[in-house]
């Protein structure tokens, strides 16, 4: 097979498998990415997630993941949802969380795409991954030409805009290769404006120590730093606000993916259900969902602190 038919059947087996979008960078050091990390680190702006700083050269070069790695394959999967909380008193969690965990459903179509790839190009050296590893995702995703990064971070697509996981392939495959498209963001700085705890520093940076999704997940302190009592906008696990608000969201739609449904009872629970959540009942109605990293006694901790 030539470079061309590689990445097309690449793209047709994502597509099958699911994924909205696919893009194939050629793997290399991400120098200017490098950069910025290793000085938003300097910075502190990690918070207390001081695993961030641990595999830095792993983080920047694909080729320290996988020996011999000549090709990333960045996907997207849609997990946008129209549904939301029928309480609007209730303590919020973020929509990526509303169904099963995403690790789970998206490692489960890697695992078939693995297989395929394998099939097809016989005995080659591959890893995948979906936050799941010191690789800088949305920075994949950009040199793959799925987005651009927008001024809250986030990788956001031109068609779709930004709620999606992301994914990566990383292999010893050279293929016919996609290349960043520009900036979309212009003079806008909607998500910057809607922050209430002013977590977007900087353009493209984030300071972690302020961001509501840092202090309702990352965060495992015994308590949430009173500054942000009145700036959690009753958010219990994670932060929609800066995606909400973006203009390119807009043109979201709603994902196709039965395990991100949200179960009835999560929707209709009350503010008083939330707040009387006991220990079994977090366990039941949280089996396979991501809001388990944050632990029964974490979410508690929140939603006591969105009381204050």
């Amino acid at each position: 097979m030539d470079d061309g038919s590689k990445s097309r059947f690449i793209k047709e087996t994502a597509y099958q498998l699911g994924f909205d979008f696919v893009g194939i960078a050629e793997a290399k050091f991400l120098k200017e990415d490098a950069v910025r990390l290793e000085k938003w680190l300097k910075n502190g702006h990690q918070g207390k997630m001081s695993y961030m700083a641990n595999y830095f050269d792993k983080r920047v070069d694909p080729q320290k993941l996988v020996e011999g790695a000549k090709s990333v394959i960045s996907l997207m999967y849609n997990y946008h949802t129209k549904r939301q909380q029928k309480d609007k008193e209730a303590p919020k969690i973020s929509k990526y969380a509303f169904g099963e965990d995403y690790h789970y459903v998206i490692k489960s179509k890697l695992k078939q795409f693995e297989k395929l790839i394998e099939k097809k190009f016989g005995d080659i050296h591959l890893r995948y991954f979906v936050d799941s590893a010191p690789i800088l995702d949305r920075a994949w995703a950009r040199e793959s030409g799925l987005g651009w990064i927008g001024k809250n971070s986030m990788l956001i697509n031109k068609e779709k805009g930004s709620e999606f996981f992301l994914a990566e392939i990383i292999l010893d495959v050279k293929m016919e290769y996609d290349g960043p498209i520009k900036d979309y963001c212009g003079t806008c700085t909607a998500c910057i404006d809607a922050c209430p705890t002013d977590a977007i520093e900087r353009e493209r940076t984030v300071n972690a120590e302020k961001c509501i999704s840092y202090l309702t997940i990352e965060l495992k302190d015994a308590a949430i730093p009173n500054e942000f009592a009145d700036k959690m906008n009753n958010w219990a696990f994670g932060c929609d606000i800066c995606q909400d608000v973006c203009p390119w969201n807009r043109f979201s739609t709603q994902n196709n993916e039965k395990a991100f449904n949200p179960s009835e009872r999560l929707i209709a629970m009350t503010k008083s259900d939330w707040e009387t959540l006991e220990k079994e009942e977090f366990n039941q109605l949280f089996k396979k969902s991501a809001v388990k990293r944050t632990k029964y006694a974490g979410l508690k901790r929140n939603i006591h602190f969105l009381k204050k």
